[in-house]
């Protein structure tokens, strides 16, 4: 699910602190972590080196979640809760330019976001005593009171359907949502949003998303900025406070979501489309974001497709053979068992010979494994450039929120490379031989042509 963000911000107002950002990911900034009474869950980076913060609150209610028939409803409600807000407490309604204009007065951003396992608010402010305070208690509003306005809401589904019938006519919407139908079935990562299940969602669907997947015990809250344990405890507090679902007791237990099934056989699919390049995916479930395996699956990824020009894919298919300008790998490590794929674009008179290649390049690896040049030469790369992950303060909270997410330990990031640093070619060829099934592959290939 593609993320919508929506961003107003005086960049004025931030130029002179956004290139300090870079120091604070050079220091080992260590992350703290508590629960608030009501089962918050906060992760704090504090650093006080730059009068700035970035806080993403997160919540289990991704597309994944969404009923089967109504898909786009956690992507629907990120866009809505931006579109103007309703009175509460002593703030007074807004508008959807008027709730901008707040925005850009104050010199802040903040975004609302939507993918297949999270729903998120991200706020970015100046920790100035007369900004901070200001934004804050502009995004508790956002969060707790969004208008959902009869009007509004059916004019951006008309506009998210016209979009969706636009994307339609691309080869590449095309591959991807048969690709991912195809790899996942019935399981919710194979559900897609369609004009139908846009059409069948209400402003009561709407509703009831805030009312029973936001709930305060289930937010695993990130931070990097200036602020102290205590501020930033008050902050989660106030931010969150229009959540609060009365008359419950305990916090409620969510359905867990199953992993889909492993495919039993290959699966080929060509669809016919008039395009100058055909579109190729080559993939299966493969592992989840938990597996114990990661940090080999990492590595030996890098290696087999996903290191650009450095890897074996892009050797084989684009340097020996010229069939693709690019060609990559790729594990979607998610809360349930996403896919592994291998995707280009060829000539659609070459794409046969592109499938052929890249499926054995992908069966030696997968029984033979990395060599040792090829295992160093990653190694060296990834740890050479882990400081380039976490060199600005949204690119350390988005790694935090992972921490986060994935209840991973505190000291991940400083003990990233000695993992990495730690996988041999044994590990790699046995975590890709229990992953992947060479044998069960699903091929689809988009404005191939026809033999």
């Amino acid at each position: 699910m593609k993320k919508i963000i929506f961003k107003t911000v005086s960049k004025a107002l931030l130029a002179g602190v956004l290139s300090l950002a870079a120091a604070i990911a050079q220091a080992a900034t260590p992350i703290e972590h508590w629960k608030q009474v009501n089962g918050t869950g906060v992760w704090l980076a504090s650093s006080m080196g730059i009068p700035m913060v970035d806080i993403h609150i997160e919540f289990d209610a991704g597309s994944r979640r969404d009923p089967a028939d109504k898909m786009g409803l956690a992507s629907a409600v990120a866009t809505l809760t931006n579109k103007g807000v309703l009175a509460w407490k002593d703030k007074s309604a807004l508008d959807e330019a008027a709730l901008g204009d707040a925005w850009a007065d104050l010199g802040a951003e903040f975004g609302v976001s939507s993918d297949e396992d999270s729903f998120s608010f991200e706020l970015r402010s100046l920790t100035y005593p007369d900004v901070l305070p200001k934004a804050v208690a502009l995004a508790a509003h956002q969060i707790a009171a969004p208008a959902f306005d009869k009007a509004v809401a059916e004019r951006e589904l008309e506009k998210s359907i016209a979009a969706l019938k636009e994307a339609q006519t691309q080869p590449d919407y095309v591959a991807t949502t048969e690709f991912t139908k195809a790899v996942f079935g019935s399981h919710p990562y194979g559900h897609v949003t369609t004009e139908e299940s846009l059409k069948a969602i209400t402003l009561e669907d709407l509703g009831q998303f805030y009312k029973t997947k936001l709930n305060p015990c289930h937010a695993k809250v990130s931070i990097v900025g200036a602020l102290s344990h205590e501020q930033a405890d008050k902050i989660v507090t106030e931010l969150l406070e229009g959540l609060q679902i009365a008359d419950q007791k305990g916090c409620p237990v969510l359905a867990p979501v199953e992993d889909a099934s492993k495919l039993s056989a290959a699966l080929k699919k060509d669809i016919p489309f008039d395009s100058a390049q055909a579109q190729v995916m080559i993939g299966q479930p493969a592992m989840k974001r938990s597996d114990p395996d990661f940090f080999a699956i990492l590595v030996g990824n890098y290696i087999l497709g996903g290191g650009g020009f450095v890897s074996r894919l892009t050797e084989e298919v684009r340097e020996k053979r010229g069939l693709s300008y690019s060609v990559y790998s790729y594990f979607a490590a998610r809360q349930n068992v996403g896919e592994f794929m291998i995707g280009l674009q060829t000539r659609p008179d070459q794409a046969q010979q592109a499938v052929d290649v890249s499926m054995q390049v992908l069966k030696d690896f997968v029984e033979k494994g990395p060599t040792d040049a090829e295992l160093k030469a990653a190694k060296d790369n990834l740890m050479g450039g882990f400081a380039l992950r976490i060199d600005s303060n949204r690119k350390l909270l988005n790694n935090i929120a992972n921490i986060a997410r994935n209840n991973l330990p505190l000291d991940y990031l400083d003990v990233w490379t000695q993992r990495v640093d730690a996988i041999t070619v044994a590990d790699i060829k046995r975590a890709f031989q229990a992953k992947l099934d060479p044998n069960a592959m699903v091929t689809l290939v988009v404005g191939a042509q026809k033999p």
